[in-house]
């Protein structure tokens, strides 16, 4: 569906968020319905103000007309701020739940839309895209609704005036009608690439800002900043066209006012000759025509703020309407035992022509340690991920306790999962918050405390100011690699959870911090189906099982002695690291 139709249905299901805010709506609606009133009445009361003060000047009216004015001018008043507060109201809290449906939707949407769509545009649609939609729900309706209003009011007084003058000057509604449909096709197209413009300035600046370091470095700043101001030209020109697209269609808008104002004194001239229309009638004309000229600029002004608001709706409808992560599993799932199977694996990522697993098969059991080692893009973050389902197998199945991955539900399989990865994401928070975090909330201080002492974390934790109450700031910034890895590690304890998967959790460790964490892990993973992929090969002598990856396949199995007296591709790796001759 495209076109005005298209953003109709847009804004007709923008409009179905307004439901809750009827009442605030339906009172700013008669706020401009009496505020237009009172501008209609105030210039059909230029029609005796004129006859009555300079023609028939005995009358004791001209008395009251001034009083009249005034009130009128208070009721107008009145009557504007209540539908400002209305709309006001009404269209934040559309943005503010139309934001939070977003961010619950992201929360839930596939592993794929997060490779697909970069973090920064997911933000754009949160941060300006939500606004947009609140101009478009609030301050473009209202602008719509007033000047509208407005315009009906000085047609009325027109038409009640002299209904000859009126229709002579409607012939220039056609045509305004026509620019302004034109107007917005326009506005609609422009705005669509105005929003993914922005999307790909915050990325490209996030991407800048982020790796500064090596931005330096690499004496990348000139080709970052061309790269940044290549797209900063590229969404200036589009502004600009937004901006000359406004201005004509105003100008417009204003020559076919001026043309309607010159065939007003035209046929009123011709009415009074008749004695058709008195002085006074042709003020109020005059008064009522020269309303309706700004009040249809402000209508094709807003034409823009509408249509970036419905091009920013239709992108947040899309991601509302996208699939949510498949959960159509119904067994109940209280505490696994832990019996995890991989039964002819193969996952592909979409886009991609060569699988990123291929038949991928082995039995991880509770109590033992399964190490999946290769070179950099074997698979091996590939395999752990299909574990919690972030992303599904294209063949094959995943069992755990017998039963495929699919028949459980998903907020019971991933209670049953804990996962400590090379990047710990920590929150903005204190210690405790971190630690005890989703549904780790409900766990005793006594729980807590013992996670963090047994993660080897308590060393440093009570040497902060507040100790476990103390903030660490964003993504966990005021605390060290090392520091951080252990509060993943005391995470993960308090969980508790049958299955744990380490995703080469001590990679960037310096030696001490290592041996801190790998001590934390040695108390974290004993009684569980444990999965470790592992850089360092020294950290998995112990493993029950040692899978060696190479192009998605499990190319070799065994203990770490078996594979060593194997001398294939492990015992390659093992030399390699440890420089030992062929």
């Amino acid at each position: 569906m495209t076109g005005s139709a298209g953003a109709w249905q847009t804004y007709r299901r923008l409009l179905a968020f307004a439901q809750p805010y009827r009442p605030l709506l339906l009172l700013a609606l008669v706020g401009m319905l009496i505020e237009a009133a009172a501008g209609g009445a105030f210039t059909k009361l230029m029609e005796p103000v004129v006859n009555e003060t300079f023609i028939n000047q005995g009358s004791r009216l001209k008395i009251w007309l001034p009083l009249i004015i005034v009130g009128l001018f208070v009721l107008r008043g009145i009557a504007g701020y209540v539908s400002d507060i209305g709309m006001a109201r009404a269209g934040r809290g559309i943005a503010r739940d139309l934001r939070v449906r977003v961010l619950g939707k992201y929360l839930h949407l596939p592993g794929q839309r997060f490779d697909s769509e970069p973090v920064p545009s997911m933000l754009v649609r949160l941060g300006s895209d939500s606004d947009q939609v609140a101009q478009a729900a609030v301050d473009a309706l209202k602008v719509m609704l007033q000047q509208s209003f407005q315009v009906i009011a000085s047609l009325v007084v027109m038409l009640w005036t002299s209904w000859q003058v009126t229709i002579a000057i409607l012939v220039m509604a056609p045509p305004l009608a026509w620019v302004m449909d034109r107007v917005g096709k326009r506005y609609r197209r422009i705005s669509h690439r105005i929003q993914e413009s922005g999307g790909q300035l915050m990325q490209s600046a996030d991407q800048a800002l982020s790796n500064q370091q090596e931005v330096k470095v690499y004496g990348a700043q000139d080709v970052e900043l061309e790269r940044y101001a290549a797209q900063a030209d590229h969404h200036r020109r589009l502004s600009v066209k937004v901006e000359s697209t406004r201005s004509i269609s105003s100008a417009m808008v204003q020559l076919m006012g001026s043309v309607g104002l010159a065939l007003l004194l035209f046929f009123a001239g011709r009415e009074a000759a008749a004695g058709r229309l008195s002085a006074g009638g042709f003020v109020a004309l005059m008064i009522a025509m020269m309303a309706i000229i700004p009040a249809l600029k402000q209508l094709t002004n807003v034409q823009g703020m509408l249509q970036r608001g419905v091009a920013s709706a239709e992108r947040l409808f899309s991601v509302l309407d996208a699939d949510d992560e498949p959960d159509t599993g119904t067994r109940p799932l209280a505490r696994a035992g832990g019996v995890l199977e991989f039964r002819g694996v193969t996952a592909r990522y979409p886009g991609q022509s060569t699988p990123a697993l291929a038949d991928v098969d082995f039995i991880a059991r509770p109590g033992t340690v399964t190490a999946i080692v290769g070179r950099s893009g074997s698979g091996k973050s590939s395999l752990v991920k299909l574990i919690p389902r972030f992303y599904d197998p294209e063949a094959g199945e995943i069992l755990l306790d017998g039963h495929p991955l699919q028949e459980y539900r998903l907020r019971d399989l991933r209670r049953n999962i804990a996962l400590v990865g090379q990047q710990v994401m920590l929150f903005d928070g204190s210690v405790a918050a971190n630690v005890a975090y989703g549904e780790l909330q409900r766990m005793t201080p006594a729980q807590l405390e013992a996670a963090i002492r047994g993660a080897n974390a308590m060393e440093f934790v009570e040497k902060l100011p507040d100790g476990a109450d103390t903030g660490i700031g964003n993504k966990g910034g005021r605390l060290s690699g090392g520091q951080r890895q252990r509060l993943a590690i005391a995470r993960a304890m308090l969980k508790d959870a049958p299955v744990l998967i380490l995703d080469e959790a001590t990679a960037a460790l310096d030696a001490e911090s290592e041996r801190l964490v790998q001590d934390a892990l040695d108390h974290l993973m004993p009684n569980r189906t444990t999965l470790v992929i592992a850089h360092r090969l020294a950290t998995i002598e112990h493993a029950d099982q040692v899978l060696v990856m190479d192009e998605g396949r499990i190319v070799e199995r065994g203990t770490h002695a078996e594979l060593i007296a194997a001398d294939g591709l492990y015992a390659h790796l093992h030399r390699l690291q440890f420089r030992e001759a062929p």
